[in-house]
């Protein structure tokens, strides 16, 4: 079959092509720019095209898949209807996937998705269930790649952002946590935001409902309550649940625990992941595990030797013996286990933050505020709009008014990357944590701080 994917170049649709080829297909792909992960697929054998062009329609293809982001009104679409051709969303074809699979895992949730799926297929690869994945990250695990095709049950993170995923229907529904991000402010549906909560809690709750089985964290307030009605549920959590973990003890570099699953000791769990968020999702991971039947002495083997995915808490290295890292952390949960993380270290916590999306910060930059005086010092960089117009009123400087109101007077605006790198390393000590958070491009400030 023959396949050409728009958007290629962003992680959920390279995952997509890199499964199909994997599968034997012909694939082809383009996007607006051809970037990183682009050259990535070229050099795996994935012709890649830089801009769309309807050129690139040809009456052999089987199907035109499309990113979330692309629509209908673009030139490749209408060509392919002309002639017939079928056109897909991402999320149909990765469910046709999943449904070719022994049995299908969806892990889903507000927070810690990419990290819960990647340490799942690490888990499941140990416990002897050579499982096929897809993984909004690349990991070194699957030699720098998101997807990994094998002969077992298939894990996928289930991105909330696309409403199209309430209508999956996986033999195992993971449910990491509920929060209300990707709402709109303005009560409008949109491109990665549902008009309210009560439509965002209705397509988890439809995604939920249309699982066989259901493995959620009973440590997140309101989530047994919300999954209530399912007929066959499994929980999680520290010191409570199906799956549990006790007698946590951590390190400036890694962190332990017992496990025990319906009562019965099953083993010592060692993480190279710092922070509670983190032992909850490798109780998930080994919850997946148990319900499969795998052996649960070769996942804790595995996980102890996790490598970790890109952009999460990912060492990047270390200058002058202060530590650097970056994490994807992007909304005020999220930065607040990182930061929490961040502490178990012992060093001095120094945040390089830069806020997401106009109408998340819109919507959360009080919350931000607050979170962000558990650090040391904090950086703001200007906020990373994504696809987003800008909403007048809404910038870094709410966040930095607020915290200094707060009485936290370390914090310190960069108009740009140069002036966040000279201010980071202006005042670097030996024993500092240099932290890069957000989903926007300030990974390459990380980057830039070895240099």
């Amino acid at each position: 079959m023959n396949y050409h994917l728009m958007a290629v170049c962003g992680i959920g649709v390279s995952g997509l092509a890199r499964l199909l080829k994997a599968q034997g297909h012909q694939v082809s792909g383009c996007d607006a720019k051809v970037n990183e992960m682009g050259q990535q697929l070229i050099s795996e054998g994935i012709e890649v095209w830089e801009k769309h062009n309807p050129d690139h329609i040809s009456e052999d293809l089987t199907a035109l898949i499309l990113s979330t982001a692309i629509k209908d009104s673009e030139p490749e679409v209408v060509k392919a209807r002309e002639l017939g051709i079928p056109v897909l969303r991402r999320i149909q074809v990765l469910d046709e996937i999943m449904q070719g699979a022994p049995a299908s895992i969806g892990i889903a949730g507000t927070h810690g998705k990419t990290t819960t799926t990647s340490l799942t297929a690490v888990a499941m690869m140990g416990a002897g269930l050579d499982p096929s994945a897809f993984v909004g990250s690349v990991l070194p695990d699957f030699e720098g790649s998101n997807v990994r095709l094998g002969s077992g049950p298939f894990v996928a993170e289930i991105d909330e952002s696309d409403p199209q995923f309430q209508h999956l229907k996986v033999s195992i529904a993971v449910m990491t946590n509920l929060e209300d991000d990707h709402v709109s402010p303005d009560g409008q549906a949109s491109e990665n935001y549902y008009a309210s909560v009560e439509s965002l809690h209705a397509a988890f709750r439809e995604y939920v409902q249309n699982a066989q089985k259901l493995i959620y964290c009973a440590d997140w307030e309101g989530l047994d309550a919300f999954t209530a009605n399912h007929p066959d549920r499994v929980s999680y959590g520290i010191g409570r649940g199906d799956y549990q973990a006790f007698n946590i003890e951590s390190t400036d570099q890694s962190q332990s625990f017992d496990l025990l699953v319906r009562g019965e000791y099953r083993g010592r769990v060692f993480l190279t992941l710092l922070g509670n968020h983190n032992v909850l999702n490798s109780l998930a991971a080994l919850s997946v595990v148990g319900e499969l039947g795998g052996d649960m002495a070769g996942a804790i083997t595995a996980l102890a030797q996790f490598r970790g995915a890109g952009r999460r808490w990912q060492e990047i290295g270390r200058r002058s013996g202060a530590l650097i890292v970056d994490d994807y952390a992007h909304n005020p949960t999220k930065v607040q286990a990182a930061l929490q993380a961040a502490r178990q270290t012992g060093r001095r916590v120094r945040v390089i933050f830069q806020p997401h999306r106009y109408k998340r910060t819109q919507l959360s930059w009080e919350r931000y505020a607050t979170i962000l005086t558990a650090a040391d010092e904090v950086i703001l960089l200007d906020i990373y709009g994504a696809s987003e117009t800008p909403i007048e009123g809404v910038h870094s400087g709410l966040i930095q008014s607020r915290m200094t109101e707060l009485g936290f007077a370390a914090v310190f605006y960069a108009q740009n990357f140069d002036e966040a790198i000279r201010l980071a390393l202006s005042s670097l000590q030996e024993n500092d944590l240099l932290l890069t958070l957000g989903a926007g491009d300030v990974t390459r400030i990380a980057v830039r701080l070895l240099e």
